[in-house]
């Protein structure tokens, strides 16, 4: 029997139902997903009832069909229950059977056009709250199925993998398990997947697909948060234990500072092996699997991979900045690993830039590039230390024998290990001005392949190289013997030009640069020889003028014998300690001094050492046959002696000198 009543308190009761469970279905599909306006429900009054109308009207089509995937989802969501099933509970739906899993999120799909349904035409049904609860378990499942995968699939991001393996465009990444019609087909797309997913992690063609489909459902379903949630987690664990294996760390400023520079050094090193590693494998890859796994939801998948590699990438990207900071104008040196930051830094900047790309990870892209800008800094300003460096070089003792001097092969050797960071040297000189009060000598700039158009690296690298002569030509000044000067200016300007001919400054300075310095050398080799050795040519020309004439008395021969015979002895005892360095200079100098003395004296020998034959003195007037002299010239420019001074003394007796032993490095500064 009808009453008033009854139907007030049965309204009620419906409301109330009603209420509860579309408010928990609404919050829920208010998480990382926004309905459509159709999906929309409204706290509308329930249906009126009348004792002439039924509850339920009939079921339509759609009705029916819409109860119909109800009862299907229910079938294979209840199988799967972890709650009330022990095989649900320790067994993996997408490891046990695939095509089950492919019905099981079919079943989730047609669960939610059935809720669509019973909101937009039955929102107080029994149907919809059956439907949610059926939706709830599910979740829990794929939740679940999730949290399973990534655990399964962590260890294919270790570095030791991924180091070994390339990568491919991020673009090619499709595909999904949702596509998959059988086990064959399966099968089929798995192939088409692993051809187009990253080997850089060496994550499962399989896990990826699976990871995919069941982000996409839990995101379409309103449980896009705990999907995220297990994602970022399970990810980050995973970037930052990668990271820690290669040896990233995070280290103040205050504690760089306080390391000796060889444990700088070695953490530069262990820098330059993680950073190509991180950024070629594991953050390349990390976007990749982030993209694919999360290509549902833009925002997502941009608001997860910032999370996951913010905190490490900036960690890993600061360090250069610090060292830069910290060392800037120090030891020249040093500018060697601030140019390996650099330069590796530069190489990979474009795959930063690609690799985080998203607005939220600006703040990464941000910090590479102001490493790279201190680094730039840093490198510019060490370089003008080195110039400084030379000037200030205060060196006063001549190097013994006119030797190399230590600066010389110092600063060569640096310059020529600097030609193999040419390309990040031109970014650090392009805008650099030379003083104004200074300009290069035209010869510097006459070959014909840079006299158009000088790089800014060559004309800071010709610069440094004048300073340094010009510092070589102060200190020759130093000499008290104007010969052993102009020797020492031999021998280093032909360690100048050898290092320039056996490096990269070779391309940089010109061949016609070259060929000035070699003649250069020459007129220094031609000046050493005109000084050094012009009392043994006096005195041998003043035998006679003409070798031919015999108008001389005896005793005049005699004294002038005597006098060479002095001349010599003086000249050979004091340069017996000079060296030439370099066996071909040394045999050119030795051969060009025997051709003017060698034939003049041999002649005059026989011609009077036959005339003086009576004399009982003889041994005293010729003391040196040629053949002795050209033994004595043979022995000289190896550098013997037998003190630190730049001269032997005249006591000491040549063949008994010690060789000198140079430095192979010295630390000027």
């Amino acid at each position: 029997m009808y009453s008033p009543h009854r139907e007030e308190s049965l309204n009620q009761k419906w409301k109330c139902l009603c209420k509860r469970e579309i408010s928990s279905f609404n919050g829920r599909r208010s998480i990382c997903f926004t309905p459509s306006k159709d999906f929309a429900i409204t706290s509308s009054s329930p249906p009126s009832i009348s004792p002439r109308s039924p509850l339920r009207s009939t079921s339509t089509l759609s009705e029916s069909m819409m109860e119909e995937n109800l009862e299907q989802a229910e079938s294979i969501i209840t199988k799967w229950n972890p709650d009330t099933s022990s095989f649900a509970k320790f067994t993996s739906l997408f490891h046990e059977s695939r095509r089950e899993a492919k019905e099981f999120l079919k079943s989730i799909n047609a669960l939610q056009r059935a809720m669509h349904f019973f909101v937009s035409h039955h929102p107080f049904s029994e149907k919809l709250v059956r439907a949610q609860n059926l939706m709830q378990i599910a979740m829990k499942r794929l939740k679940k199925e999730f949290y399973q995968i990534l655990s399964a699939n962590r260890d294919y991001l270790d570095p030791e993998y991924v180091s070994a393996r390339s990568s491919i465009s991020r673009g090619s990444v499709r595909s999904s398990t949702s596509d998959h019609e059988d086990d064959a087909g399966s099968e089929d797309e798995i192939h088409v997947a692993g051809e187009s997913i990253s080997q850089v992690e060496q994550f499962s063609a399989l896990a990826m697909c699976d990871l995919r489909s069941i982000a996409e459902c839990m995101i379409s379903s309103g449980y896009g948060k705990e999907c995220v949630e297990i994602y970022k987690t399970m990810r980050k664990s995973i970037v930052d234990e990668a990271l820690y294996k290669l040896g990233v760390e995070r280290l103040s400023s205050s504690k760089i500072q306080k390391m000796d520079w060889e444990v700088l050094e070695l953490k530069i090193k262990s820098w330059l092996n993680a950073v190509k590693i991180a950024v070629k494998s594991l953050f390349y890859g990390e976007r990749i699997v982030c993209d694919h796994v999360l290509s549902a939801s833009d925002s997502i998948r941009e608001s997860c991979f910032s999370e996951i590699t913010k905190e490490g990438a900036i960690t890993l990207f600061g360090f250069p900045e610090s060292v830069a900071k910290i060392h800037k104008g120090k030891s020249p040196e040093k500018m060697f690993r601030m140019l390996d930051l650099c330069e590796l830094i530069s190489e990979l900047f474009p795959d930063i830039e690609s690799i985080f790309s998203f607005e939220s990870t600006s703040v990464i892209r941000s910090q590479a590039l102001n490493s790279l800008i201190n680094l730039i800094d840093a490198i510019g300003t060490m370089l003008l230390e080195l110039e400084s460096a030379i000037n200030k070089d205060s060196s006063k003792s001549p190097i013994p024998g006119g030797g190399l001097h230590p600066l010389t092969r110092y600063v060569m050797n640096y310059l020529s290990r600097l030609t193999d960071y040419s390309r990040t040297l031109s970014d650090v000189v392009a805008d650099w001005p030379l003083p104004e009060h200074v300009s290069l000598p035209q010869f510097y700039f006459e070959s014909p392949n840079l006299n158009d158009n000088p790089s800014s690296l060559m004309i800071r690298l010709a610069w440094i190289i004048l300073v340094l002569l010009c510092k070589l030509d102060r200190k020759a000044e130093r000499y008290k013997d104007s010969a052993l000067g102009y020797l020492f200016l031999t021998n280093n300007l032909q360690y100048v030009v050898k290092k320039v001919e056996t490096s990269n400054l070779r391309y940089l300075l010109g061949e016609d640069w070259i060929s000035k310095q070699e003649a250069k050398v020459k007129q220094y080799t031609a000046s050493y020889e005109r000084i050094g050795w012009s009392k043994v040519l006096s005195a041998l020309s003043a035998i006679t003028e003409n070798p031919t004439a015999t108008t001389i008395s005896a005793e005049e021969a005699k004294d002038c014998f005597k006098n060479f015979n002095s001349a010599f002895e003086w000249t050979y005892r004091t340069q017996s300690c000079w060296v030439f360095k370099g066996r071909k200079l040394r045999e050119e100098i030795k051969v060009s001094i025997a051709m003017k003395l060698m034939p003049r004296y041999r002649a005059l020998y026989s011609k009077y050492r036959a005339l003086l034959r009576t004399e009982n003195d003889l041994g005293s007037i010729f003391r040196f046959t040629p053949d002795d002299l050209a033994n004595h010239l043979s022995d000289l420019f190896y550098g013997t002696r037998a003190s630190g001074s730049a001269y032997c003394s005249p006591a000491q007796s040549p063949r008994h000198c010690l060789r000198p032993t140079f430095p192979l490095r010295v630390k000027l500064f």
